[in-house]
């Protein structure tokens, strides 16, 4: 994705040794602990309905570079979660050697998966060299970047949030208006509803799409308040706010729609319907009486809360799989299968706020720069009196 400030990637495979992130352009004297970032794994890990790898890892960061006791250094930060399956699957995933008898290739690519796509652009004849990287596993290192990022935004009192609207057919409306109230009431939902008074009709759904084989997607919704005006820009294609989350959300595994706002039923409403209107009070500033652009115009944040709803397709590992060909043969037979979640919605969430982290960290060094926080958080504060002053 196109950062202008600050650069990651991450690295490994689902079954390898483990994941790397490296992350460059946090300024120096952030305070940071392994322990944030492994809440923030944990959380990750959560959400009824995910399969048995979860039972097996239990996330944690080690940061290897870039923080000194407890603090940023401007240098790039390193980070390493060890994959605790790699022990049943270091012969399969061997970085040397030959593969012995016991490594099957996988041959059989599953519809929605990245499978054969990937094996005809990468010439893999054993698609496992596609499927390991292509897996939501390498999420895991996204939250860890998402979370130094969060921590990050505190600082300027930005607060970053998630919860999920829908689990396939299952969905209820939702009577909390606030938005930071419902993030809390999801963290006390197995399914991250902002009703945890539903749990026990979203879990009888998950059972019965699991007893039935299938699996499901839904909707979530994440959000940041507290983000000031003028994040973002209408100069060029790629500086416009909203489209680099778009963006920054699609490139999350098995996302297939993103609206913000009101997205798509903007269609259907009139311009006096959809438009937030001004106001101005002394004292308080410029303001807007609704949000249904969900906190941006013209590709920049106008002050209003970022709301951001993504849509994920069910999973493609099935355990009645869909119809596909082998590779090899070209025989017609059912799809291969992997250990897999029947539902990942709630964890998509969380991977969701670190994404809006990532973005939002970035667009926020672009606006005010800085090498240290102490540099930082004082532009951010002539800002918010330019704002009130404006």
């Amino acid at each position: 994705m196109s950062l202008f400030f600050l650069r990651f990637l991450t690295s490994g495979e689902s079954h390898g040794q483990g994941l790397t992130a490296v992350l460059e352009g946090i300024p120096a004297n952030l305070e940071i602990t392994e322990e944030y970032i492994n809440k923030e794994l944990r959380r990750r890990q959560g959400g009824y309905g995910r399969g048995g790898r979860m039972k097996i890892e239990k996330d944690r960061v080690r940061i290897l570079s870039g923080v000194r006791f407890g603090k940023t250094l401007g240098s790039p930060i390193c980070l390493w979660i060890e994959n605790k399956d790699w022990a049943n699957w270091k012969d399969k995933m061997a970085v040397e050697g030959e593969p012995d008898e016991s490594v099957v290739p996988f041959t059989r690519p599953r519809p929605g998966h990245a499978d054969l796509s990937g094996g005809i652009k990468y010439n893999q004849r054993d698609l496992r060299n596609i499927l390991e990287r292509a897996s939501a596993r390498e999420t895991a290192a996204r939250v860890a970047v998402g979370a130094i990022c969060k921590r990050f935004l505190e600082e300027m009192g930005i607060r970053i949030g998630s919860y999920v609207l829908n689990i396939g057919e299952c969905s209820f409306p939702i009577k909390e208006r606030d938005l930071i109230k419902r993030h809390l009431h999801a963290e006390e939902s197995e399914v991250r509803f902002p009703d945890p008074s539903k749990d026990g009709e979203f879990r009888r759904y998950i059972d019965s799409v699991r007893e039935r084989g299938e699996s499901a997607g839904g909707m979530f919704e994440v959000f940041a308040v507290g983000v000031p005006p003028g994040l973002g820009s209408h100069i060029q294609w790629d500086r416009r706010i909203d489209g680099r989350i778009a963006q920054a959300m699609m490139s999350i595994q098995a996302m297939k729609a993103v609206e913000i706002g009101m997205g798509t039923e903007c269609a259907v409403r009139l311009g006096s319907q959809v438009h937030d209107e001004i106001g101005y009070r002394k004292g308080k500033g410029f303001f807007r009486y609704s949000n249904n652009l969900g906190g941006t115009e013209g590709g920049i944040t106008n002050g209003m809360p970022l709301i951001v709803r993504v849509t994920m397709k069910p999973i493609p590992t099935l355990k009645n799989p869909l119809r596909s060909v082998d590779i090899e043969t070209k025989e017609p037979l059912k799809a291969g299968k992997e250990r897999t979640d029947v539902v990942a919605v709630p964890s998509a969430s969380v991977v969701g706020e670190a994404m809006l982290a990532i973005v939002l960290a970035d667009a926020l060094l672009e606006k005010l720069g800085g090498d240290f926080m102490e540099e930082v958080i004082e532009r951010f504060k002539q800002y918010i009196k330019h704002i009130g002053e404006f």
